[in-house]
């Protein structure tokens, strides 16, 4: 996964923090728990806030 895969992202990060509310995650935590998702292979420097904006995004769409 690149950061640029954010409905990939999205659906990992729903399995891996199941009973956790995307609204109420922190950009600092988010970006952390990218990193450490098994297949995730990506330079932390291309990530900014928009793009853990679109992730965040597609997290809550997929938990709704």
């Amino acid at each position: 996964m690149k950061w640029t895969d954010t409905r990939e992202i999205a659906l990992a990060l729903s399995e891996a923090h199941p009973d956790t509310d995307p609204q109420s995650v922190r950009f600092t935590d988010l970006r952390d728990w990218v990193l450490a998702l098994k297949g995730f292979d990506d330079d932390p420097k291309h990530c900014g806030e928009k793009i853990l904006e679109a992730i965040q995004m597609a997290w809550i769409d997929e938990t709704e």
